[in-house]
C-alpha cells in the first residue's frame, strides 16, 4: 500500500528441485553485465523420468521468458538428448530474429539443451 515498504521476500522451498537446478549465462566476452542468452532450469527427476520441469530464458525479450511449452513437454519424459532437443525446438517455435540478433535463433536452443543436459547429469 502507499507508505508501506517491502522489508523481506520469502521464496518457497522447492526441495524437489534443490539438487537439479542450474543457471547458464552466455555473454559477449567484453560484456559481463548482459546475457546474450541465459537459461534457468530446474528438474525433478525420479530415476531417469522427469516428474516436473521449470525453465526460463533471459536475453531474448524485454523480460525473462518462461518456457511453459517445453516444461509441459518434458513432464513424464525420459531425461535424454532427444527429448531435450525437442523441448528446445518447442521453446523456440515462434521465435523470430530481427537481423542483428538472428544468431540467437541457434544460440538459444543450444543453450537450453546444454543446460538440461548438465542439470540432469546425463
Amino acid at each position: 500500500q502507499s507508505g508501506e515498504m517491502i522489508t523481506a521476500v520469502e521464496i518457497p522451498d522447492h526441495q524437489a528441485f534443490a539438487d537439479k537446478s542450474l543457471y547458464v549465462k552466455i555473454r559477449d566476452r567484453s560484456s559481463y553485465a548482459f546475457a546474450l542468452v541465459s537459461v534457468a532450469s530446474a528438474l525433478e527427476i525420479d530415476g531417469n523420468t522427469i516428474k516436473n520441469a521449470m525453465l526460463a530464458m533471459g536475453g531474448v525479450a524485454h523480460k525473462p521468458w518462461r518456457l511453459t511449452s517445453a516444461e509441459n513437454f518434458l513432464k513424464g519424459k525420459t531425461a535424454n538428448m532427444s527429448n531435450f532437443q525437442q523441448a528446445a525446438s518447442l521453446a523456440m517455435k515462434d521465435a523470430k530474429g530481427y537481423g542483428h540478433n538472428n544468431f540467437k535463433l541457434k544460440l538459444a536452443p543450444n543453450t537450453i539443451v546444454h543446460t538440461l543436459k548438465t542439470v540432469s547429469g546425463i
